[in-house]
């Protein structure tokens, strides 16, 4: 039961464990405790290759420096880990101390293996300037063969505590891999043990006798001490302050948490100040610490009274942390299933939510009558049958609330989007959601029917952990919302911390950090930890380099840190510094994003001189290939200083309306590869930034707003020219933009196709306002020339039929008539009839008459195609 006892205070938290500790410290004051094993304390063994007792303080911690290794003492630790490892009866404890012990042994053969890299470098160097050493055969002058031999012996004397320190790490490192498989052999088997089943009443009896002994012991230790007369005095002596104590508790456990509920609500309802989610989250807490003093003062009353025992002693330690668990898991309840919808990190219904606030309570209870359990039958010696059927029922109800919870998440799956989701994000809390519900049924389904067959170490391994991970994903939930609401308070702008990124990478470190833990709660050991540790700051050699993991993590937080000490800063500069100067808005735009990229340049500087990376071994890897990046990255880098130009010279801001390379519109923001440009019909334009540095560009708004308006005016021929003039005058000069010096122009252009044409020339103040000033114009144009008789012509074309005839006689249907022979004409010219068309020889009574049987629009069904002659004639003018 080792392992489920590691998972359940995993489940507790860092809180409980410190708890833990304080009730342990008590215990130690008060003397050994009935039932538990003291200290092993033990002389060494001789050689005889049994080790059955250890003690932690026969081999004495080793040394820092590689000169000051014993040895000798290692020789000892090692072969007592060997001898150990082969005695099958070594018990898990046993096992455990000898690997702390050769875990610092090798914690310090790693710094030994470094001690001397600085001064070996320099060795080296002295080594290389005295040049090549001579070939056989060759000779070279006395005074440098004997300064070579001597720093040859020196870099021999300086390695060779670095050689024995590594191989005495490969051995301590080999011991505690082989330590490392027996102990997880050994919790391996633990679960897989199979116990009596809970569910034959034969078993009964033997649970039944464990409570009854366990609540006798209570009983008969309360009575000794009652018929105690040092007892009855102490508790005389101390009755006003137990008194004082058992009230404090009442109230406490009673009525702080209701109180401080209450004050969260009336924050919530009355108060819309900025960073309210946070500090209702802050003073939420209070839910979990005042009960758990009340808890703590209970148990100084209890023990202030002298009527327990040494049970009740340990079970009274033992209040405050399940007291803590239940109302930890109760506040995690309210947060993760709040009553107020709006604040709710999961799409439920008020019904649903409610569900959840009562199983997180009652799992909660759960967990904390099971520590009490624990503690009270701590000094007994259970059966296995005992055991079996006292862990079933604890089982079963915690195997109901995770199944129960994962309906929930099932539930919260299919729900809707919630406001401001988009389709992917949608999709992925659905998936999420969907996948831990189904997981979360599926343990709840298993691990009781485990149970039921005795596999209870097994089922408890499935169900404990399982919803202490879910717990663990809750709290993940309201760190995240807590870092973007805090972020939000100091970039004072709640939309952008929703969309700024440092809070993204917040919440996943966070989510990297929170990795142990998942591993503590599903039966990782904390050497296992450790040990991943070790294996990270070991890392991997290049050359005469050591590069760890670590290292990276160091700079990815040092990264980090800079990176969000520039975006805050940024915030402070663009929300509060820079609009009380009266620098324009293109200029601050320009610091706030130069001061971006100088800070992470800068923070990139500072995370490499953290993390301790020695780049200048890369220096000629990065010189041959910077000649290949240059030339396929040309055009960034281009871009990119042509951004940084655009920064310091500002010949375009955030802003200006420009026009480059044919788009035309108002430029939105400068980065250093690109800007962004919104036309005038709301679209997106991105524009390389070389293309504004060394194109042509026009910008309309820079340096001033004033800017020339042209309105094309064109009138019907036989208008009065100076009349016109003067009506257009008189419109440009009434504009309240137009400056009147220069003062408005009108211009006689020349004459057009089918109009005369004009032009007015007008100087605006502010050039932004030139369509409504354009429009303007033109309505008063069609005013005063409607008053003034003006004519404003339209263009018009002149259609010939040349085939009217035939065209009538197919749409009739008849035929075409036979040809008659002309007769001869006589020589010499001819007097036409007045009426006649040109073109096809017809005369208007021709065509006249032509036109009227087209138009009659015979049709053999009785259809009538008026309409679509109609057309063809109508169109003749």
């Amino acid at each position: 039961m080792t392992g489920i006892k590691a998972l359940r205070a995993a489940a507790l938290g860092l809180a409980a464990m410190v708890f833990v500790g304080l009730a342990g410290q008590g215990l130690a004051q008060d003397g050994p405790v009935q039932g538990v094993a003291p200290p092993i304390v033990a002389p060494e063994q001789p050689t005889t290759g049994k080790v059955t007792q250890l003690t932690t303080g026969q081999a004495p911690a080793p040394e820092t420096p590689a000169g000051d290794l014993n040895y000798d003492e290692w020789e000892t630790v090692a072969a007592r880990a060997e001898r150990a490892l082969e005695n099958a009866q070594a018990s898990s404890v046993t096992l455990e101390l000898v690997r702390a012990q050769v875990v610092d042994w090798r914690e310090a053969f790693l710094r030994a293996q470094n001690a001397n890299v600085s001064r070996l470098g320099t060795l080296r160097d002295q080594i290389s300037a005295l040049g090549p050493a001579p070939a056989e055969g060759e000779t070279e002058a006395d005074e440098i063969a004997a300064r070579r031999a001597e720093l040859n012996a020196q870099l021999a004397t300086l390695q060779a505590p670095g050689i024995a320190a590594e191989e005495a790490y490969r051995r301590a490192d080999g011991l505690i891999r082989e330590i490392d498989r027996v102990l997880r052999e050994r919790q391996a088997d633990e679960l897989l043990k199979l116990l009596p089943s809970p569910l034959n009443p034969a078993n009964w009896p033997e649970a039944y006798s464990a409570l009854v002994g366990s609540t006798s012991v209570l009983m008969r230790e309360a009575t000794v001490r009652w018929s105690l007369p040092t007892a009855h005095k102490q508790m005389v002596d101390n009755l006003p302050l137990i008194v004082l104590l058992l009230a404090l508790a009442l109230g406490l456990i009673w009525r702080g948490r209701t109180l401080v509920e209450a004050g969260v609500t009336r924050l919530v309802g009355q108060s819309t100040a900025r960073g309210l989610r946070v500090s209702a989250l802050v003073l939420s807490l209070g839910q979990i610490l005042i009960p758990t003093i009340g808890a703590v003062a209970l148990t100084e009353a209890l023990k202030l009274s002298g009527m327990i025992g040494i049970v009740g002693t340990v079970v009274a330690d033992v209040l405050p942390v399940a007291g803590f668990t239940i109302f930890a898991l109760h506040w995690l309840g309210g947060r993760v299933f709040p009553k107020r919808g709006l604040w709710a990190p999961l799409p439920l219904p008020d019904e649903a939510r409610a569900e959840g606030r009562f199983l997180s309570t009652i799992f909660g209870i759960l967990l904390g009558v099971e520590v009490l359990r624990e503690a009270a039958l701590n000094n007994q010696a259970l059966t296995d049958a005992a055991r079996s059927v006292l862990d079933f029922p604890f089982l079963v109800v915690a195997a109901f609330v995770l199944w129960r919870v994962g309906r929930l998440l099932q539930q919260a799956s299919s729900s809707e989007a919630v406001p401001g989701e988009d389709a992917s994000s949608r999709s992925f809390r659905s998936g999420t959601l969907s996948l831990l519900g189904r997981l979360a049924m599926a343990v709840g389904i298993i691990g009781p029917l485990l149970g039921a067959i005795g596999y209870i170490a097994a089922a408890g391994a499935m169900i404990y952990p399982a919803a202490s991970s879910l717990g663990l994903i809750g709290m993940l939930f309201i760190f995240q919302t807590l870092i973007t609401d805090v972020y939000g308070m100091l970039v004072r702008s709640e939309d952008d911390a929703k969309a700024a990124l440092v809070p993204v990478l917040l919440g996943f470190v966070l989510v990297i950090a929170s990795i142990p833990v998942f591993a503590l709660i599903w039966g990782a050991r904390v050497s296992d930890i450790t040990e991943v540790w070790t294996r990270l700051r070991e890392g991997f050699q290049i050359g005469e380099t050591r590069i760890s993991p670590t290292d990276f993590l160091v700079f990815a937080v040092a990264f980090g840190i800079g990176l969000t000490a520039t975006r805050l800063f940024q915030g402070a500069l663009k929300g509060t510094i820079l609009p009380r100067t009266k620098m324009d808005q293109g200029a601050q735009n320009a610091i706030v994003s130069g001061i971006g990229y100088v800070g992470i340049f800068l923070a990139g500087l500072i995370a490499i001189n953290t993390a301790g990376l020695d780049l200048s071994g890369l220096a000629i890897v990065a010189g041959a290939l910077s000649v290949g990046i240059g030339f396929g990255l040309q055009n960034i880098v281009s871009n990119f200083v042509s951004g940084i130009i655009l920064l310091i010279e500002r010949p375009v801001s955030a802003g200006d309306w420009i026009e480059v390379g044919g788009v035309q519109g108002v430029v939105k923001s400068i980065s250093v590869r690109s800007t962004r440009i919104q036309t005038f019909d709301r679209t997106d334009v991105i524009v390389p930034n070389t293309d504004l540095v060394a194109g042509r560009v026009t910008n309309w708004t820079r340096f001033n707003l004033t800017g020339r308006l042209i309105v094309p005016v064109g009138v019907a021929y036989g208008s009065d020219t100076r009349k016109v003039e003067r009506v257009l005058r008189e419109i440009a000069e009434a504009q309240p933009l137009a400056l009147l010096n220069p003062a408005p122009m009108v211009a006689f252009m020349g004459f057009g196709a089918d109009s005369l044409n004009f032009e007015i020339r007008v100087i605006l103040r502010d050039v932004n306002f030139s369509l409504s000033v354009r429009s303007e114009i033109n309505h008063q144009i069609a005013q005063k020339f409607a008053e003034e008789g003006i004519e404003v012509p339209f263009a018009q074309r002149d259609i010939t039929l040349r085939n009217a005839r035939e065209i009538a006689r197919a749409f009739r249907g008849e035929a075409e008539p036979e040809e008659v022979p002309r007769e001869a004409e006589p020589d010499g010219p001819r007097e036409l009839p007045r009426d006649y068309l040109p073109g096809e020889g017809l005369t208007r009574a021709d065509t006249d008459e032509d036109a009227e049987i087209a138009g009659r629009g015979d049709d053999d069904d009785g259809g009538s195609s008026e309409g679509g002659f109609g057309s063809l004639d109508g169109g003749r003018r």
